[in-house]
């Protein structure tokens, strides 16, 4: 279980909101009403879908350590 509060705990939830919000942003419906707003709080959704999309191997490849680490380190 990790804890929300540890480092490791950040890096995991900030992995898996980028990778949603990437996800997100390749259905139509969603992208148009959450990541339509590219400035203020609804814009995190936006700049983390852009993270998500242009940098996706880099983010595949840090999952892929995080699960690793998660399961058999922790």
């Amino acid at each position: 279980m990790t804890n929300v509060y540890s480092f490791d705990g950040i890096l995991v939830f900030g992995l898996l909101f980028i990778c949603t919000c990437a996800y997100l942003k390749k259905v139509p419906r969603l992208n148009s009403w959450l990541l339509s707003e590219k400035k203020g709080v609804w814009g995190v959704f936006y700049k983390a879908a852009i993270i998500g999309t242009r940098l996706h191997i880099a983010v595949a490849i840090s999952c892929l350590i995080m699960a690793f680490y998660v399961i058999f380190l922790k």
